[in-house]
């Protein structure tokens, strides 16, 4: 193992280190520490021979963290914020803040979180921006590795596995039913039977890029198949072309951020109903200790978190 003199370490470099983390790109970082990029680039080239290891790699627009930057992030990070702490009584003050954030999520995440996020931005964080980019549920681990997102609001591809870098906190879960339109013949109904079920023409929502959307991977765990005639990226496309068809789906039961669709729809009780999904925030354990970022994840929790 490579031996690090901590009395030999210039510490300034660990400054250099926490701004390349939290900004995931060189140019970033020296803008936050009003420093050259040069200058930036040269602290780089002596903490990586002073810890023997590359600590960042080019990553499409950015850099991304090695393993070994990974693992001394964490006390680092939690050391540099300590000592901040001790030497500066001034905290994230989100009325007065400017910071920009970018969220990570699906159509009907964001039906349902943005209009409330945004009114809660308007009452205690008015100078504030947030953004909002397309989920794919696959991508997650990349967004927050390249630091494109500051969070995701999603469920995971496997809820109880995510590389050791990526956090996770569950915010609330997902029921499903089967929609179809009002005047559908099987609305008239009391209950689907499974074969009738099946056997309908299907229309789902695939985030994660992948040929079966989970229902599907579910019901081949059970063994089974339905008449999935269609797969379309977004929930509102999934709702609407439910309305206008006589395709039926399973999406989300609760309809209060697609309300505009619930007066045409019709609900019915699964006859195979999957596990309920999680919807968690991930972020990357650099953020841990950055003032802006602990107060945004600590509003949605607020905000959106069922208790556990």
């Amino acid at each position: 193992m490579f031996a690090v003199s901590f009395r030999a370490l210039d510490l300034n470099l660990l400054k250099v280190f926490e701004a390349l983390m939290t900004e995931g790109s060189v140019t970033r970082a020296a803008t936050a520490l009003t420093m050259t990029q040069p200058a930036v680039s040269n602290a780089l080239a002596r903490l990586r021979d002073a810890l023997g290891d590359p600590l960042f790699v080019r990553s499409g627009t950015g850099i991304r963290p090695t393993q070994r930057a990974v693992v001394l992030w964490e006390p680092i990070g939690e050391a540099l914020e300590s000592v901040r702490g001790a030497l500066d009584e001034q905290v994230f003050d989100p009325r007065r803040a400017q910071t920009e954030f970018s969220l990570s999520m699906s159509d009907y995440v964001a039906a349902f979180v943005m209009p409330q996020l945004l009114v809660r931005f308007g009452e205690v964080a008015p100078t504030a921006r947030i953004h909002t980019v397309p989920n794919t549920i696959l991508g997650i681990t990349d967004q927050l590795e390249e630091n494109r997102v500051d969070c995701v609001l999603s469920v995971y591809v496997n809820e109880a596995q995510h590389p050791a870098p990526i956090r996770s906190r569950a915010l609330w879960s997902v029921d499903y039913a089967c929609f179809m339109r009002r005047g559908h013949p099987l609305a008239a109904k009391k209950r689907l039977s499974t074969r009738t079920f099946l056997n309908a023409k299907h229309v789902d929502v695939s985030l994660a890029g992948k040929t079966l959307p989970s229902y599907d991977l579910f019901l081949a765990s059970q063994g089974l198949a339905r008449n999935l005639v269609a797969t379309v990226n977004h929930y509102s496309a999934a709702y609407e072309i439910v309305r206008q068809s006589d395709l039926i789906a399973v999406l989300p039961s609760d309809l209060r951020s697609e309300s505009r669709h619930a007066p045409f729809l019709h609900a019915m009780p699964l006859p195979l109903q999957a596990p309920r999904r999680i919807v968690s925030m991930f972020w990357h354990q650099r953020n841990d200790t950055v003032p802006a970022q602990r107060w945004l994840r600590e509003t949605i929790v607020e905000m959106f978190a069922k208790p556990e």
